[in-house]
């Protein structure tokens, strides 16, 4: 820490003396370019020594005054100038103000009083803006080889990552590449615009390009996919800028550039959203979101903190997950004035969860937590019913009797037409919430559904990456496997944005856009890594697992599904129950669960969801 101080002391005291030096400098160039740059006549050099005299301390005190020192010249920018104008406009004024009090500014020429600040002004900013732009440019003269690149993208982030790579780093930008017409021949930090997206190939041809950098983080998928697989077909590397989403800190710089993956290729345009209607649902509540350290759960915890709950109850009976969310969002909640709980437990043990609603009197739920896992489900339907049904059950039950306002279940596609006891067990839940809203007259409940995240831990992705890292072969289980898909950020924003729209026993349907086939998938995964399909990387395939349908389903032909006032979210009808005779059914299927019976539960997860037909396994 002295150190530092010492080497800052040292930094202000050259600069301190460089601007000193140029106060005696530039009164003394004024006389000499009065007088035609020959000597200065002796009837002037008194007043240019009262000059001096007086220059020297009136100046110095403004350039204290405005801060010059407290800015860096490796860092010197407009508001640096804009210091130097003020204190040297104004420490001129004065000078010659008690100069002409002094003697009537006798033997002072009069265009003195315009060269001087001029040249003092040239002084101070020349030197500071001279050394910032070699600095920016990176002079050296090593041998250090840098990457001859172009830049996708003209507007505000092309600007500061052209800016961050004149610094420093393996690129050298050769030009910029942008649709917009005003910018065609204009030159960012020296760099120019060269051309538009079109005349890529010609670009990297005529300029020996070896590296593309798109720069546009709203970019759409649809141009990702373009420039990606364009210069995949030029053999060059492509790397992008993070989404707007990601680069909420707005800081665009050359650490932030990533390779194109899957998400970026599978993703879509930005959504509006309502943010207005999330802050005023959960600013200033106390929101318990269960499967806290789950994918959805956990991203469900950053988007909720940003809108400053009162406190934020992260659950989950996985402990290294949930030490793992809790971590990561500490000091984030710290900051934002949120306190963080991390509380590690089971929505299956009512004692425990009595216990959370008891001691932090929660006003908003997200329930995440389930086993989501098909074939592990089909293996094990005791636990997936005890968490997928009964776990849930008993958390509205507590919510209710615990005054919760509103009480949103996460469900999933598979719970449409299920075949298998996942999608059974979440549309038993749903239905349980859907009927226990109409019998609470306080607690609204709201289901959301959704299919398959990009990047969640369940999903093919990573999967498909750990296969393709080891050389192959990709398991796909059948060539007309199609699901549909959504990045996490974009489902829980949708959730959320749902949650704030329900009013209670509704079932909103989020729209997945078009089905994707996952051997599609696959293959673009493959020609990500700069390898071909079936000639790098074997695709196989495996045969549909337990409890797998080829194609899934949004919603049920029977529900009336119908728009909102927003235009990614449906609304699905509802389904009313005898609700004593749900009571029995559930008692059966803990019974059932206890004994570990799986004709039984299969059997009465057929009576409480009708279309549950479970698939024949060989």
């Amino acid at each position: 820490m002295m150190i530092s101080r010492l080497l800052a002391f040292r930094s202000s005291g050259m600069a301190f003396l460089h601007d000193l030096l140029w106060i005696l400098a530039a009164i003394w160039l004024a006389f000499w370019l009065r007088f035609n740059l020959g000597d200065i006549p002796s009837f002037y050099l008194p007043s240019l020594h009262l000059l001096i005299m007086i220059a020297l301390p009136v100046q110095t005190l403004f350039f204290w005054y405005f801060g010059l020192y407290r800015g860096i010249w490796r860092f010197a920018s407009l508001p640096d100038l804009l210091r130097i104008l003020q204190s040297v406009l104004l420490g001129a004024l004065t000078t010659f103000i008690i100069v002409f009090i002094w003697q009537r500014l006798d033997g002072v020429p009069r265009s003195v009083l315009f060269l001087y600040p001029l040249i003092l002004i040239l002084g101070l900013a020349g030197p500071r803006l001279f050394y910032r732009w070699l600095k920016d440019h990176h002079l050296n003269f090593t041998a250090t080889e840098r990457k001859r690149t172009l830049l996708v993208g003209a507007g505000q982030a092309g600007e500061l990552l052209v800016r961050d790579l004149l610094k420093s780093g393996p690129y050298e930008p050769v030009g910029f590449l942008d649709d917009a017409a005003r910018r065609q021949g204009q030159e960012i930090h020296g760099v120019r615009v060269i051309g538009r997206i079109a005349d890529l190939e010609q670009m990297v041809k005529q300029h020996a390009v070896e590296s593309v950098l798109l720069a546009i983080p709203s970019a759409s998928h649809q141009m990702i996919q373009s420039v990606s697989q364009r210069c995949r077909e030029l053999d060059v590397p492509c790397r992008i800028l993070p989404s707007v989403a990601e680069l909420a800190d707005g800081q665009v710089e050359v650490s932030r550039l990533r390779p194109v993956q899957i998400e970026d290729l599978l993703g879509r345009d930005a959504i509006d959203l309502d943010q207005l209607g999330i802050h005023q649902l959960l600013a200033g509540q106390t929101v318990l979101i269960t499967g806290a350290g789950g994918s959805i759960g956990s991203e469900l915890c950053r988007q909720v903190l940003q809108h400053r709950p009162a406190q934020l109850l992260l659950l989950d009976h996985g402990e290294f997950n949930l030490y793992r969310i809790d971590q990561e969002l500490g000091a984030i909640a710290s900051s934002a004035g949120a306190p963080l709980h991390a509380i590690l437990g089971d929505i299956r043990d009512q004692s425990r969860m009595t216990w959370v609603f008891d001691h932090f009197h929660p006003a908003i739920v997200f329930n995440a937590a389930a086993y989501k896992h098909v074939p592990l489900v089909e293996e094990n339907p005791a636990e997936g019913v005890k968490t997928n049904v009964l776990g849930t059950c008993q958390l509205a039950d507590l919510a209710v009797q615990a005054g919760v306002k509103k009480f949103v279940q996460v469900s999933t596609d598979k719970a449409v037409n299920p075949t298998n006891v996942m999608g059974a067990s979440k549309r038993s839940a749903e239905i349980y919430c859907q009927n226990l809203d109409r019998r609470s007259d306080h607690t609204a409940f709201i289901t959301t559904r959704f299919g398959n995240v990009l990047g969640s831990a369940g999903s093919v992705v990573p999967l498909f990456r750990r296969q393709i890292e080891a050389g192959g072969p990709v398991t796909v289980t059948h060539p007309d496997i199609t699901r549909y898909f959504m990045t996490i950020p974009e489902a829980v924003s949708l959730i959320l944005q749902a949650a704030s729209m329900g009013q209670g026993g509704e079932i909103f349907v989020l729209d997945m856009g078009e089905p994707v086939k996952i051997v599609d998938l696959a293959r673009q995964m493959i020609r990500l890594t700069g390898l071909e399909p079936d000639r790098d990387i074997e695709i196989a395939f495996t045969g549909l697992r337990p409890g797998e349908k080829l194609y899934e389903e949004l919603f049920h032909e029977a529900e009336s599904l119908r728009r909102t006032t927003h235009p990614k979210i449906m609304l699905s009808g509802s389904r009313e129950v005898d609700w004593d005779q749900m009571q029995q059914q559930l008692e059966v299927l803990r019974q059932a669960c206890r004994s570990r019976d799986v004709g039984r539960l299969h059997k009465e997860l057929q009576q409480m969801v009708p279309e549950f037909s479970p698939m024949q396994q060989p």
